[in-house]
């Protein structure tokens, strides 16, 4: 044990390999478009509707098409890492999102821009989860802390950023510059892809696809993603448009978890990794984070645009001091979750994201910028020791044969997460307004402070399976 801790602590001090480093800069490149390009479209919802003189309905399906896509996708990534190498399947995944934002730039009409919106969602489910895969198979497990900190910049920046681009984008130009942004940043993480990511092996044999799990486990996660999405356009769960797309996930789903155990070949996902009580704690973990997460990232910037009737560009400039708390704290987590175990980092993480998250729970529309201001920094601080210490655990003590189940697992459980939080606190805050006469700012301010309150609620839940994490670092064998 103190060998273990001594040997972890050393390795902290050691700088990082420039090779890696560099692998990982080129990863986040790749990243950066796809995580940016499905914030910045949800901004020009309005302004597709009115120049394709479509319903909005309609125009709806160019996001919920791509999320589909995308959770397709996810499950895929696995398999095809195995059969056919990592570098090979990003070069892959890169090409189509490419070749997605170009002919999206070209459409014609909202039945076009869905239907290449979809090729774009295959792209990025397949992208995340392989980025993950490449980084852990080539890096190994030994400085994972700092590789994941500087991976996960697009994860925390993308939602505050993209709204902002999105914004001016549309309010100075074309919608369609909202996918040209996409080609050059592509283009160039192809190239840097091609020549500076080593070709990856692919595991032994021929690795038949597990053709009865994906028809299980893809659309599972489909649905499940898409029944939440509708979540907050129905005012909650009680809708056959809601519930239906649930129920079949999650029947799929189940069905899956009898098939995975019993199918003699290797699985699209490896059910029998959450017999570890770490990488289970880890992934309800990056659920429940996911809710914290992505429920403030929806909250905050609807705050200022509704309560305090800031525009687009104002607000992102407003979510400026949650950006720094996330660069302050983002290299020395990484350090920190080398030395020790995830669990008190994710643990006092979630309490500095409660108090982070109590300004908002008070506020109104006269509440002093400076306040919250101090609760964005400190929100902002305290998500990378959410994600970062969450996603080492995941793959500590695996082999290398099981990193590729633990990217698409990790990437299923915080989708999820991510999406359920966000209708969950959408629904809230419909809830209150649905019941009053008039909704003046006053009510909203009420609506928003109850939808923190429920925030607050999911980082206390989190707290019971972060107890579970690892209070150690784990090694192969272990």
């Amino acid at each position: 044990m103190a060998t273990t801790k001594a040997a972890a602590q050393q390795s902290s001090k050691e700088k990082l390999d420039p090779r890696i480093v560099k692998i990982s800069l080129i990863l986040v490149i790749g990243a950066l478009a796809p995580l940016l390009d499905s914030t910045m479209v949800n901004v020009a919802v309005d302004t597709l509707t009115a120049d394709f003189e479509s319903a909005v309905s309609a125009i709806q399906w160019v996001i919920t098409g791509y999320v589909l896509a995308m959770g397709l996708a996810v499950p895929i990534s696995g398999w095809a890492v195995r059969r056919l190498g990592g570098k090979q399947v990003y070069l892959f995944s890169l090409v189509a999102f490419l070749t997605g934002s170009i002919l999206c730039s070209l459409s014609w009409d909202a039945g076009s821009l869905i239907a290449f919106r979809i090729v774009q969602g295959a792209g990025a489910g397949l992208l995340v989860p392989t980025m993950q895969t490449v980084l852990v198979q080539t890096a190994g497990r030994q400085n994972l802390g700092r590789v994941m900190a500087i991976i996960g910049i697009p994860a925390l920046l993308g939602p505050i950023l993209g709204p902002v681009l999105g914004g001016l984008i549309v309010d100075g130009l074309s919608w369609r510059w909202i996918f040209y942004v996409n080609i050059p940043i592509t283009a160039v993480a192809l190239l840097l892809a091609w020549r500076g990511i080593p070709k990856q092996e692919a595991a032994g044999g021929k690795q038949p696809l597990d053709i009865v799990g994906l028809a299980l486990l893809s659309p599972a996660f489909a649905l499940l993603i898409y029944g939440i999405s509708e979540v907050s356009g129905y005012g909650g769960l009680g809708h056959r448009e809601v519930v239906i797309p649930l129920a079949v996930g999650l029947a799929l789903m189940a069905a899956y978890i009898v098939h995975a155990l019993r199918t003699a070949r290797m699985p699209m996902l490896d059910i029998r990794l959450f017999r570890s009580r770490p990488f289970l704690a880890s992934n309800v973990t990056l659920f429940l984070s996911g809710m914290v997460m992505n429920g403030g990232l929806l909250l905050i910037p609807l705050y200022y645009q509704q309560v305090r009737g800031e525009s687009v560009l104002d607000t992102g400039l407003l979510l400026i001091p949650q950006g720094i708390g996330m660069l302050l704290t983002r290299s020395w987590i990484g350090r920190l979750t080398e030395r020790t175990g995830a669990r008190f980092i994710v643990i006092i993480s979630l309490a500095f994201t409660v108090a982070g998250t109590l300004p908002f729970a008070f506020a109104d529309a006269g509440t002093g910028h400076l306040l919250l201001a101090a609760g964005q920094l400190v929100r902002g601080a305290a998500s990378n020791g959410l994600l970062i210490p969450i996603m080492v655990t995941a793959y500590e003590g695996l082999r290398q044969d099981q990193v590729p189940h633990a990217s698409v697992s990790t990437r299923i459980f915080q989708t999820i997460g991510g999406a359920f939080g966000s209708a969950v606190l959408a629904a809230v805050i419909d809830h209150e307004l649905s019941g009053r006469a008039a909704v003046g700012v006053g009510e909203l301010a009420d609506a928003y402070q109850t939808a923190f309150w429920w925030s607050i609620g999911f980082s206390v839940v989190s707290l019971l399976p972060a107890l579970m994490l690892a209070a150690r670092r784990r090694e192969p064998g272990d």
